[in-house]
């Protein structure tokens, strides 16, 4: 067996340490499927010692305002854009 030069091993160690939820973040969260999927990402990478609890704290903190914002669009979104005049031009 051929032995790995020692760049390979340290590029082979750098994507074993890459956490996933990175890639999932930077494609962006624009779904519950997605939340779904970063949480869940987030939750296996501060258990296998990928990011830290402080990073994970964020992530949680910011997903929890983004979910608030879903709920308020939920809530009174629909409310403004039936009060909303319909023009149409003739």
């Amino acid at each position: 067996m051929v032995a790995k030069r020692k760049q390979d091993i340290e590029a082979d160690q750098a994507l074993v340490a890459a956490p996933r939820s990175f890639a999932i973040a930077a494609g962006g969260v624009a779904t519950g499927e997605d939340f779904a999927k970063l949480m869940s990402a987030v939750m296996s990478d501060v258990i296998e010692g990928r990011i830290t609890a402080r990073d994970a704290n964020a992530v949680c903190n910011a997903g929890g305002k983004l979910l608030q914002i879903v709920e308020m669009q939920f809530k009174y979104g629909s409310r403004i854009a039936e009060e909303r005049p319909v023009f149409r031009l003739v």
